[in-house]
């Protein structure tokens, strides 16, 4: 029986220990993280699959360490899998299989390598992406590719409609390229690592909008940070204004007014720098929801927007 130890946490870490479970894998051990508090949890448990099934599992803050790495050593595995755990894995461990150790990541390698690759693709305004499997080593996500499966990116896709998307990719990738591995004949390609480019973690204040930008990117970047992440905000007179979602109604020639928030012909409107025209579909300031009636009501139909173009925050 072919056998295996995983680390693993998030949706993808769940479903590809379902598809590893289902091919008759033996998992010998899971490896993953507890859920930190001050997280917004919305993915699914993957130390609750590893009690559901009776799987030995831990929650190490460090996996590499002596210890750690001589249990697993013990453990003579075949395989070392690892989906979506989110620590770097050193060379003792990822030499502890004997058929090789492979990860599973959510862009279509060479690109996107390194952090939250679904929420860089969207803010690039990417067309697709997808969920790559390729061989770990002690560099990010530049071993060989040994299966890839693509997903469209639509324009108004938000970032965890994408993250489905790759959810359901990863684990055709994976079912696909998975008895491949285990009878020797699948066959590894080198990335060509220019054709791609490594990215780093985002923070919530990255999330600040800029209006100076196109409408359209200033979108792209609503709909990657958007529910379940922080959310794109700019800062008002009025205090922190939060953007959930938008629609680009023109990629220019509205240059009048720029960097306000107007409401007109009963939408919320903002026209940035550039001359694109966004609506602004859901925001929320404070505890309070944005709408037509509320900014009319209270401010006049106007709030003017944090913009490094303007060089100024107005009052109305």
């Amino acid at each position: 029986m072919t056998t295996a130890v995983v680390f693993a946490y998030h949706n993808v870490g769940v479903r590809c220990l379902k598809v590893l479970l289902a091919q008759g894998v033996d998992i010998k051990l899971i490896v993953t993280h507890e859920d930190n508090p001050n997280e917004n949890i919305w993915f699914s448990s993957v130390k609750q699959v590893a009690q559901d099934y009776g799987i030995p599992v831990i929650t190490p803050d460090n996996p590499n360490t002596p210890e750690i790495e001589a249990q697993v050593r013990a453990l003579a595995p075949d395989f070392l899998f690892s989906f979506y755990y989110r620590n770097m894995l050193k060379a003792p461990l990822l030499e502890a299989p004997s058929r090789g150790a492979f990860n599973m990541h959510g862009s279509l390698l060479p690109k996107y390598r390194g952090r939250v690759p679904i929420n860089w693709a969207v803010i690039h305004g990417e067309t697709e992406t997808g969920a790559t499997l390729h061989v770990m080593n002690v560099k990010p996500d530049n071993g060989p590719l040994v299966d890839q499966q693509a997903v469209p990116i639509l324009p108004d896709d938000t970032a965890q409609e994408v993250f489905d998307k790759v959810l359901v990719a990863a684990e055709i990738c994976l079912l696909r390229a998975l008895p491949k591995l285990i009878n020797g004949t699948a066959q590894f390609i080198q990335q060509d690592l220019s054709q791609g480019a490594y990215f780093g973690g985002r923070k919530a204040e990255d999330g600040r909008i800029d209006w100076c930008q196109p409408a359209r990117q200033i979108h792209n970047l609503v709909r990657a940070v958007t529910r379940p992440y922080p959310g794109a905000f700019s800062d008002t007179p009025m205090g922190r204004v939060v953007i959930w979602r938008t629609r680009v109604l023109a990629e220019s020639g509205h240059d009048s007014q720029p960097c306000r928030l107007l409401a007109k012909d009963d939408k919320l409107l903002v026209h940035t720098a550039e001359g694109g025209l966004l609506q602004i579909l859901e925001g929320s300031i404070g505890e309070h929801h944005l709408t037509v009636e509320g900014l009319n009501k209270y401010l006049n139909g106007e709030l003017m927007l944090a913009c490094n173009c303007c060089k100024r925050i107005s009052r109305n």
